[in-house]
């Protein structure tokens, strides 16, 4: 055990050396958090005396638990014969469910959805109730109501505004759903779990006492369920051992609850607090940079990264008239960076919002530099581009009817499949394009299958239409801003879960081909789409490949060169409705 020690620093060997009590490790980034839990873990096991039975460690990935579990391992002696319950919270509420789901009357044979199951179930409820929402959105609230632990009953005794009162319904009969057909949604897995263990006083204690030393990771993360379960789990040894760093606590949006690792110390008695601030992986002028930018901060408990390398290159600071000129400086120092031998797994570019990646991926394109784009999809193959492209190709030619019937009923005009359907066939049996054919509601000749609503809402779409083609005869500068006002595309997307980032996109979508047309005052709409096509249609490039990702998508990875874009207000800090300074600073620290 003592070669275990060795290989700590003192920080690190005061947390693995505290044994009873809680404790907070406050784990700067790269400061060597695994390291330090693994070993904590099997000092425990192979110094303390430890039954490895008697301990539970929780993260929040397989992966992180996966190689926990290798490390820790690898330092335990040899005779320890029972390995040791390392694993997400998710997988330790399935493993308890298994053998205590019986006590809400429920079977063990259950079986667990996915998101995808999950979201047929709210659509088809959602169609029963007749309730017109986005499903992506209630499902979201949904996880968010069960990660708060409330119940389907409080949430429609609570609702009070007419949309969350329709989800409040839907929640309900989902629920009951769920249980009539013995599922678990991802959710339930750590909801019952809470809900069994609260609600029975022996099993809590016998849980609670089997588990004599509890270790939880990235503890900034956890929620309001995975907090409260974490105190029943805890409750008979009081062995809470948590690891984590409020500076990078980065996913609020998601229900995190910074508040749980800025109030550890005051919720668990004589907790004792560990800091862990040598970092092993960045330079000091990075670190002076990081630490100067989240010093501005001040809901946070405090600490101070220093390098164990010491010196090095100084952050570096470009300044760029607007995104096309930031995108070709960045092509430019990505090819200098290749020519000097550097490995592009090795080079990152970083972003807070995902409008902004169209202007990389165009200036990639342009240069000829290979690219791959992790944590989302390129920025033309979004829903809400594909939306914005679609209406402009039924300007162009009204007769594609593919790119007619993606736009039909964006945003909503009571236009709904069995009626597209009606439509296509009619315009087939007739031999005209489906807009020739849809043109016939202005001179009330669409067949008495389609309701007059209908009629009455492709009588609009066509003067919609009409009226666009004519403004493409004037200038282009012009008809974009008509275009915008006209087919309100904002409104369609306004009410979903990630509405504020599509409305994002749309905009950036705006401005570049604003900035099309300044460029070029001849520009047709064709030409502008064709160039986008060509855009959209790149041939990925398999070998020398830089990444661009977004900066949630990148926590906890390293790269030797690292660009981050768009550091100026309302795309990075970002501002907008729910916007918070001191997130978008611990964003700001994580990159």
């Amino acid at each position: 055990m003592e070669t275990i020690l060795n290989a700590l620093n003192p920080s690190q060997r005061e947390a693995v050396e505290h044994i009873d009590g809680a404790m907070l490790i406050l784990a700067g980034a790269g400061s060597g958090k695994t390291k330090t839990l693994t070993a904590r873990l099997a000092y425990l096991v192979g110094e303390v005396g430890i039954d490895p039975a008697n301990t539970l460690t929780l993260t929040f990935t397989n992966k992180a638990a996966a190689e926990m579990r290798e490390r820790a391992l690898n330092l335990m002696p040899a005779k320890v014969s029972y390995p040791p319950l390392l694993c997400t919270f998710h997988k330790f509420g399935l493993l308890f469910l298994k053998f205590h789901i019986e006590k809400l009357g429920r079977s063990n044979a259950f079986v667990i959805i996915d998101s995808d199951d999950k979201k047929r179930l709210l659509r088809s409820i959602a169609k029963e109730l007749k309730v017109d929402l986005n499903i992506s959105f209630i499902a979201s609230e949904i996880s968010k109501y069960k990660n708060s632990l409330l119940s389907p009953e409080l949430v429609l005794e609570k609702a009070e505004l007419p949309d969350y009162k329709q989800i409040a319904n839907i929640y309900v009969k989902y629920q009951a759903n769920i249980e009539e057909n013995n599922l678990v949604d991802f959710d339930d897995l750590l909801m019952l779990t809470h809900k069994i263990l609260s609600e029975n006083d022996a099993l809590r204690e016998e849980t609670s006492k089997r588990y004599q030393y509890i270790m939880v990771d990235e503890y900034q993360d956890t929620n309001e369920l995975q907090f409260q379960l974490l105190e029943l789990l805890s409750s008979e040894h009081n062995n809470l051992c948590v690891v984590g760093d409020d500076d990078q606590s980065i996913y609020g949006w998601r229900g995190a609850n910074i508040r749980n690792i800025l109030e550890f110390a005051n919720n668990f008695e004589t907790c004792k607090t560990v800091k862990l601030e040598t970092n092993y992986r960045s330079t000091e002028p990075i670190l002076k940079a990081a630490n100067t930018l989240i010093e501005h901060n001040s809901t946070r408990l405090g600490k101070k990264l220093t390098s164990h390398k010491g010196s090095g290159q100084e952050v570096k600071l470009l300044h760029s008239l607007d995104e096309s000129m930031e995108a070709k400086a960045i092509a430019h120092e990505v090819e200098k960076l290749l020519d000097e031998g550097v490995d592009p797994d090795e080079i990152a570019v970083l972003y807070r919002i995902n409008a902004l990646s169209r202007s990389l991926e165009e200036g990639f394109t342009k240069a000829g530099v290979g690219f791959k784009l992790i944590g989302g999809m390129r920025f033309y193959e979004r829903a809400e581009i594909k939306d914005l492209i679609s209406y402009l190709r039924v300007l162009s030619n009204p007769h594609d009817d593919f790119s007619l019937i993606r736009i039909i009923n964006k945003p909503k005009r009571g236009i709904g499949k069995a009626s597209i359907e009606k439509l296509q066939k009619a315009a087939f049996d007739a031999h005209m394009s489906l807009y020739e054919y849809i043109e016939k509601s202005g001179r009330g000749e669409l067949p008495s299958v389609i309701s007059k609503k209908v009629a009455t809402a492709l009588e609009k779409l066509v003067e919609d239409i009409t009226l666009l083609q004519e403004a493409l005869k004037n200038e282009l500068g012009n008809f974009i801003t008509l275009f915008e006002e006209h087919i309100k595309l904002k409104d369609h997307y306004a009410g979903m879960v990630d509405g504020f980032d599509r409305i994002l996109n749309i905009d950036e979508f705006y401005g570049y081909f604003r900035d099309a047309v300044i460029k070029n005052p001849d520009l047709t709409l064709d030409e502008f789409l064709n160039d986008i096509s060509l855009q959209s249609d790149q041939d990925q490039v398999e070998e020398d490949t830089i990444t661009i990702m977004s900066i949630h998508a990148a926590k906890g990875l390293e790269f030797e060169h690292l660009f981050v874009i768009g550091l100026e207000e309302e795309f990075f800090p970002l501002l907008g409705e729910g916007s918070n300074m001191e997130e978008e600073r611990r964003l700001g620290y994580v990159a």
